[in-house]
């Protein structure tokens, strides 16, 4: 498959704008964003697909999405601004945030957005009273078992409560319309897709019962990215061909549920877009300090870090590349950013990164599969660093 390969290498093209930036950079390679999109396509056909926004709201990258078909998914007015901007036809976006004040709603109602994702009492009839007649799905609660990031708390109703939101929906003149689910962000299990699958069958029996018809279920994000490494540095194996299978396995099965005419939708962000992005970094210093144990340690700072385009450090060890220092002689280090921010730094509790023991200060370093997050988590510059500013190619030009 596909899938390994892009684990292990940037495209080509990719590594090659690397090599030629002279300043540091986040570089995105559309062509390879649109095949992963054309391999998800392939994978869960007739699915309707809406990116992410809030993974990647790079204009360019949004703008080569849509045009392929790609709808967005928009979790703020903003959002919905810039995804129209961007060339999303309003009936291919839904507001996908269950957060969201009074003005949220009528702002976004205001901007043609028909259709919002909800999942409480209180929700659901502000919807009602600032977005009269608007469609809304109702968003149930996973474990979050499996992923890195469970997002289990802050989202998401219990099926009971589900069914009495859309039962809500419906008296408030309101259309109850769909279900969604999110099992983690970078979710490294099957098991988390079948196990909401249950959840979403038990709801949609009840909702028969109730004669409350729905058409659509919407699988939330959750698709991993393939080329991380977690805490320890170890490389993460996401099995996507039994991920994609439970899911046409779940969909077919929820088909057949009577009272209902399904169809589907997943939010992809990730999965789309970090292994076809990459910062171009360099080296601040390699120093060598003995710690509080009075065992010798270096630490490897780089140009970027945790406040300029590698938020999710704590969790993950981006792979990195050292063009100038290949097949080096090598030593254990923390990786850590250049602000004076004890958090700036690889989660050094857990493991350490070989990097080259002869690295000076300006040595060029490669960040693979960091296109997710980059420029959304990215300040305004903390600490006096910039954020990075980024680039692209399309078809090996940037």
């Amino acid at each position: 498959m596909t899938h390994r390969a892009a684990r292990t290498e940037g495209s080509a093209s990719l590594l090659d704008a690397l090599a030629a930036a002279a300043e540091d950079q986040i570089v995105f390679d559309l062509p390879g964003v649109e095949e992963r999109y054309e391999t998800l396509r392939r994978e869960l056909p007739g699915v309707d697909v809406r990116f992410a926004m809030k993974a990647c709201p790079v204009d360019e990258v949004l703008a080569r999405l849509a045009g392929r078909g790609s709808g967005a998914d928009a979790a703020s007015p903003r959002e919905v601004e810039q995804a129209l901007s961007a060339g999303f036809p309003v009936a291919r976006m839904h507001y996908g945030n269950t957060v969201k004040s009074d003005q949220n709603i009528a702002d976004a109602h205001r901007l043609g957005i028909t259709v919002f994702a909800t999942d409480s009492l209180e929700d659901v009839t502000a919807i009602a009273e600032h977005a009269p007649g608007a469609r809304v799905f109702c968003r149930l609660a996973t474990t979050g078992e499996g992923a890195l990031w469970g997002l289990s708390n802050k989202y998401g109703c219990p099926p009971a409560d589900a069914v009495a939101v859309l039962e809500r929906a419906r008296d408030l003149g309101l259309t109850p319309a769909g279900l969604s689910v999110h099992v983690g962000s970078q979710q490294m299990t099957a098991d988390a897709w079948r196990d909401a699958f249950d959840r979403i069958a038990g709801v949609l029996e009840a909702l028969h019962r109730r004669g409350i018809p729905l058409d659509h279920v919407n699988l939330g994000g959750g698709l991993p990215a393939l080329g991380y490494r977690d805490k320890h540095g170890r490389a993460l194996d996401p099995p996507m061909d039994k991920i994609f299978a439970v899911i046409r396995e779940g969909m077919a099965r929820l088909g057949k549920i009577p009272g209902h005419r399904l169809g589907f939708v997943v939010e992809p962000g990730r999965y789309l877009i970090a292994d076809h992005g990459a910062i171009r970094a360099h080296v601040s210093r390699l120093s060598a300090r003995r710690g509080p144990d009075g065992e010798r340690q270096y630490w490897l700072y780089l140009s970027c870090g945790k406040f300029n385009g590698l938020y999710e450090m704590d969790q993950l060890q981006y792979r990195l590349v050292f063009p100038s220092h290949r097949d080096a002689e090598s030593v254990p280090a923390v990786v850590a950013g250049p602000t004076c921010d004890s958090d700036d730094a690889f989660s050094h509790e857990h493991g350490l990164i070989p990097v080259p023991k002869a690295l000076a200060s300006g040595d060029p370093v490669w960040v693979l599969s960091s296109g997710a997050y980059a420029t959304s988590y990215m300040t305004q510059g903390f600490n006096g660093f910039s954020p990075l500013p980024y680039t692209w190619i399309d078809g090996g030009d940037a």
